[in-house]
């Protein structure tokens, strides 16, 4: 029954390798995603006599959005790679930051990562808010004070899991 037990464990911790794909997935995802940022680039480069002052700034906050959606990629492979699958062997002082997210600190970042480009979504809206309504104003708003709840409370639960508990009571 011993050796039934440790072949089950051995394959479920072998089944962290499949992980792998998702990242592998996920590096081809940035590839595409590099690749319309810079179509989009070169559309934003070519109208940069065109485009008024209103249009310039929807153009630059979606670029802003794209870097921080590519950036959010790189965390969740980097770290999730780090996490779940395996340490860099390559980790020296150019990559200083590799495995220095766990996951309490990873939900943190993601949150806030989302909550930055909900807020970029939120003022394009308001940029342009003579095309939606009051009650789709309304809505897109609840929705992003979501995200900064859901951000807030991770990030408190995470200090709260952070504290060092103490076995001993104080007198």
């Amino acid at each position: 029954m011993k050796s039934l037990e440790l072949i089950v464990e051995r394959i479920i911790l072998s089944s962290r390798w499949l992980l792998v794909v998702f990242y592998l997935g996920l590096v081809a995802a940035l590839g595409v995603y590099a690749f319309s940022f810079v179509l989009k680039f070169l559309k934003v480069a070519k109208n940069v006599f065109i485009y008024d002052e209103a249009d310039m700034i929807l153009a630059m906050l979606g670029l802003i959005d794209a870097a921080l959606v590519a950036s959010l990629i790189v965390m969740v492979m980097i770290s999730g790679y780090e996490n779940f699958v395996s340490r860099f062997d390559e980790a020296d002082a150019e990559v200083s930051f590799l495995g220095k997210l766990d996951s309490g600190s990873l939900k943190i970042k993601v949150a806030s990562s989302i909550v930055a480009i909900s807020s970029i979504h939120l003022l394009q809206i308001f940029l342009n808010a003579n095309q939606y309504s009051d009650s789709k104003l309304m809505w897109f708003t609840i929705i992003h004070l979501a995200f900064v709840v859901s951000a807030l409370m991770l990030g408190f639960l995470e200090k709260i899991m952070a504290k060092p508990k103490s076995d001993t009571p104080k007198p």
